[in-house]
């Protein structure tokens, strides 16, 4: 078989760049392990992911939002920075951004079922399912892919869009920065009683982090990362049980609460490739760059890198050039690193503080945030960050 372009991973990040592709006269290839019933019908995985103005905008070119009915979509009007137990919150308003609101909610499941089905009604594009890539190899004139029942197929370029531990990285040899926080992330859809006002929280309480991201009506996506020890105790208690727990935790601010959806764990890891590309070969979404969740920003850059390589490549093949060439590859990860790093960097450090519950951490955290609260200037570039309204 030959392919201009392969693709590992059939997740949001690699559909798009196969949509962004489509109608470009060049033939592209999606190896997906799972079966094309779990590509057409995802199943809710508890994410819930915050889109961009930007991401928005991207999603339109690429036909993916008209897919999405709009009542799925929620608006993330303002976000609020709690620390510890007190009531104090930097506020970050839609208005230092602005814009009439800092960007979108929806449900990771439903941007997948969106991007499948762009992709399958586009031209050009070849879906494999239930099949496993096996080997990586590149040289000056192609690369050759290899798939587990035997078959192999040759291309000029791949793009590994296959998660944060993404095996196409390894089997090319990049190495990654990663970083384990030791710690176990549950999420969950929850109703409460008191109006969330579309506000998004992010509270770094003591030995826990809470977030609260708004969804449509008297309903929110519920983040707590916590010890896995005690993420697993949650995770297997009644629902009665659970709901009085996460009440609690949340100081009882929103009312009483009730669990509408499964409940699903993930461990907190960040990735960050060290390199982006190797001859004929280029990382996307989160192999390349696998954030924490806090600004829940992954998929925004996904979008980004999308974007930018499927410009790159179109204008070379408009110029019947080499759509792999190492110049090419070059512009594209040194753009994506310019859009990725400076984010990456300071949510880590973030993290790290507001992650830190001595008493020389406690102060800091409190100092930061009410000068963070004061400094307009800041307040400004927080909001242009979570925006990303160009």
């Amino acid at each position: 078989m030959n392919f201009d372009i392969v693709i590992i991973g059939a997740g949001p990040t690699g559909l798009s760049f196969a949509r962004a592709l489509a109608d470009s006269g060049l033939r592209v290839a999606i190896i997906e392990r799972q079966s094309e019933a779990a590509l057409e019908n995802p199943a809710f995985d508890g994410r819930e992911i915050a889109l961009t103005h930007l991401s928005a905008k991207l999603m339109r070119e690429l036909g993916l939002w008209d897919r999405i009915n709009p009542e799925a979509i929620s608006l993330l009007r303002d976000a609020r920075v709690l620390n510890g137990s007190s009531l104090y919150a930097m506020n970050i308003d839609h208005h230092d951004g602005k814009q009439s609101e800092l960007g979108y909610l929806v449900s990771n499941c439903i941007i997948r079922k969106a991007a499948y089905e762009a992709v399958k009604a586009a031209n050009g594009i070849t879906l494999f399912t239930d099949a496993q890539v096996t080997g990586i190899n590149t040289g000056k004139e192609q690369a050759l892919v290899t798939l587990a029942n035997g078959e192999t197929i040759s291309t000029q370029l791949v793009v590994a869009a296959d998660s944060r531990f993404s095996e196409a990285r390894r089997a090319m040899g990049i190495a990654t920065a990663m970083h384990d926080f030791g710690k176990t992330m549950m999420v969950c859809a929850m109703e409460h009683e008191i109006a969330h006002q579309h506000v998004a929280w992010e509270w770094f309480d003591y030995g826990q982090t809470l977030a609260l991201l708004p969804m449509n009506g008297l309903k929110s996506s519920v983040v707590i990362t916590m010890p896995a020890q005690q993420i697993q105790h949650m995770m297997a208690m009644s629902e009665v049980d659970f709901n009085r727990e996460v009440e609690a935790r949340f100081r009882h601010r929103l009312g009483k609460m009730k669990l509408v959806t499964t409940r699903h764990a993930y461990p907190l890891v960040t990735t960050y490739a060290n390199n982006f590309v190797a001859p004929r070969f280029a990382l996307m979404g989160d192999a390349a760059v696998g954030m924490h969740p806090v600004t829940a920003h992954g998929f925004n850059f996904g979008l980004r890198a999308a974007d930018n390589l499927a410009h790159e490549i179109k204008t070379a093949h408009n110029k019947h050039s080499d759509i792999a060439a190492a110049s090419l590859l070059a512009r594209y990860e040194q753009t994506h690193r310019r859009a990725t790093r400076p984010l990456f960097l300071a949510t880590h450090a973030i993290a790290k503080l507001y992650g830190n519950d001595s008493p020389p951490a406690r102060l800091i955290r409190a100092t930061t945030l009410r000068i963070g609260n004061r400094i307009t200037p800041f307040k400004r570039a927080v909001a242009g960050f979570l925006t990303e309204a160009h």
